[in-house]
């Protein structure tokens, strides 16, 4: 971005990619249409020059209706191209009543993050005359930070005048559970209540998934619609695994065993097996099987999400019984 980034080493990088996190949030009942919407201001985007990604995420609860969208181009005056241009400002106006609210936007620069990271955007609203009490509040914090199980990097953007208002704070966790752990940390909150001297509110956006790679929802040759939350992942990801490892067992790994194969070749075989199956069988087939429960766009209602878990758990119990049956 036009201004600076401080990183872990304490760098300056100016004229990097840029990301903006756009975060909206969509009326109840109104998914459809705003995906819709979505992917047609997608396809405006990547016409802009310097345009290389968008992706979305779609709100990870029930009662949440935040949906959170990364547009990544090549500089930020490519980027500041899209987001002040006629076409985007047309898009906003057509789409105004799908939302509840403004919603928010931030600015970020820099390389993009590792893969298999999920993502914290902190955004803080820091007050007048603050800001190198600032910086040392979030230096102590960034220390505190780094301690913490599956910690991967910070990042702290500086506001840049009619572009980015805020100061953004962006740090990288290994894995959801670890990011969750700290932000519901003690150490977190301690954190917190020693720097409400310095700014006036911030509010937390998390990007990230462990298994998106086998959870996609877009239309053919077009973008992503996102993926499930990680814990409907978790599920979709062992009720097709189980039976996929218990047949590979009983049919492949034995046969290769009895042929008198090494059995650190037969396991290697397996997983080869285990994988390309998950890949380009099941998890397609369970997409689309319990689409319903899984696909960003569809409403999350609670006797809709009760269902699907449902559905999920008797499965397994089935699978329990089948192979408990052909095993004894």
């Amino acid at each position: 971005m036009d201004g600076s980034r401080k990183d872990d080493v304490g760098r300056e990088s100016d004229g990097a990619a840029a990301t903006a996190v756009v975060t909206v949030d969509v009326r109840e009942g109104c998914e459809r249409d705003y995906l819709r919407w979505q992917r047609r201001t997608d396809d405006v985007a990547r016409r802009r020059p310097g345009f290389e990604a968008a992706e979305l995420y779609p709100p990870a609860s029930v009662d949440d209706h935040s949906w959170v969208v990364l547009f990544r181009f090549g500089t930020v005056g490519d980027l500041r191209g899209w987001l002040d241009s006629p076409d985007r400002r047309r898009l906003l106006d057509e789409g105004r009543e799908l939302f509840s609210g403004p919603g928010s936007q931030e600015i970020l620069a820099g390389e993009r993050p590792e893969k298999d990271t999920v993502t914290a955007v902190v955004a803080h609203d820091v007050r007048p005359g603050h800001e190198a009490a600032f910086l040392a509040w979030q230096e102590k914090a960034h220390k505190v930070q780094k301690t913490t199980a599956g910690f991967r990097g910070y990042e702290l953007f500086q506001p840049v005048p009619g572009v980015q208002e805020r100061w953004v704070a962006v740090f990288r966790y290994d894995s959801m559970r670890h990011l969750e752990e700290w932000l519901g940390s003690t150490a977190r909150q301690r954190l917190i209540e020693d720097g409400r001297a310095h700014i006036t509110g911030f509010d937390v956006r998390k990007v990230g998934s462990a298994f998106s790679g086998w959870f996609r929802f877009g239309e053919a040759g077009g973008r992503d619609e996102g993926a499930p939350p990680s814990w409907k992942q978790a599920m979709m990801v062992l009720l097709a695994l189980y039976p996929t490892v218990m047949v590979l067992s009983i049919t492949v790994s034995d046969a290769l065993t009895g042929a008198g194969l090494p059995e650190f070749l037969v396991f290697f075989v397996g997983n080869i097996l285990s994988v390309a199956t998950l890949t380009w069988i099941l998890m397609p087939l369970a997409n689309r099987v319990f689409g319903f429960w899984l696909m960003p766009g569809v409403p999350r209602t609670r006797c809709r999400q009760a269902l699907g878990a449902a559905l999920v758990v008797g499965c397994y119990g089935l699978s329990l019984l089948v192979f408990g049956l052909a095993t004894a």
